[in-house]
């Protein structure tokens, strides 16, 4: 199903609280949104790209892309499939989930943990394991 490829390539590109809502008994106009949420800008455009990347190599084109770079948010269009990619303060203002909240949710698991935000990691911990 393209909504979990899709899905599943934003985990891939660390995409946070990745989330699939089947509007297909709800809405006329598209059958999937995909939701997820990142960390910056550049992560915005990199989790788009990635998607973008990942359908592609499947055969699939994107029908329309809308969401410059500083935009906080990404639109990619695949007519019955629409991926929106947020800042999270953005997808909190706008609450798409909640517009939706009737239609069936399947939350993928997040990809792997990111750093803390103060830029320290357990990488120095990790190499002084025995």
């Amino acid at each position: 199903m393209l909504a979990r490829r899709a899905a599943e390539a934003a985990v891939d590109e660390l995409a946070r609280n990745v989330v699939i809502v089947d509007l297909r008994s709800r809405s006329d106009a598209v059958d999937f949104f995909i939701l997820c949420s990142a960390l910056s800008d550049v992560h915005i455009q990199a989790i788009a790209s990635g998607i973008e990347k990942s359908l592609r190599a499947q055969g699939v084109k994107t029908h329309h892309r809308e969401g410059q770079p500083g935009s906080r948010w990404v639109l990619l269009d695949y007519i019955d499939v629409v991926i929106h990619v947020f800042q999270p303060a953005t997808r909190e203002f706008y609450a798409i989930e909640e517009l939706w909240g009737d239609a069936p949710m399947e939350r993928m698991d997040d990809g792997p943990d990111l750093p803390e935000e103060d830029g320290e990691d357990d990488i120095d911990d990790d190499l002084n394991d025995p």
